[in-house]
């Protein structure tokens, strides 16, 4: 399969490692540039620290990877913030 992405896109899809400390325990998760963004303006709208946001998703994660968890959250929360009927095709 041929790489069709632009610089950019592959900038904001290369994966990256970053360590939180969630309820006094150090972690780390691995998320894509983009994601990672993603989560940090999610914070700041809510007046949260990041590793805050973290410590709330993973408290109500489950079963579920981490770094999964916070991909779905920040899915859902974007969802949520587009207008209704801009789902296209």
């Amino acid at each position: 399969m041929a790489d069709d992405l632009t610089p950019a896109s592959r900038a904001s899809s290369r994966m990256r490692k970053h360590s939180l400390v969630i309820a006094g325990h150090s972690t780390s998760i691995s998320l894509e540039s983009a994601f990672w963004e993603a989560l940090k303006e999610l914070a700041r709208e809510r007046g949260l620290s990041v590793a805050a946001l973290v410590g709330e998703i993973d408290s109500a994660r489950g079963e579920a990877n981490l770094s999964s968890a916070l991909r779905v959250h920040i899915l859902r929360a974007f969802r949520e913030k587009a207008p209704q009927g801009s789902g296209g095709g």
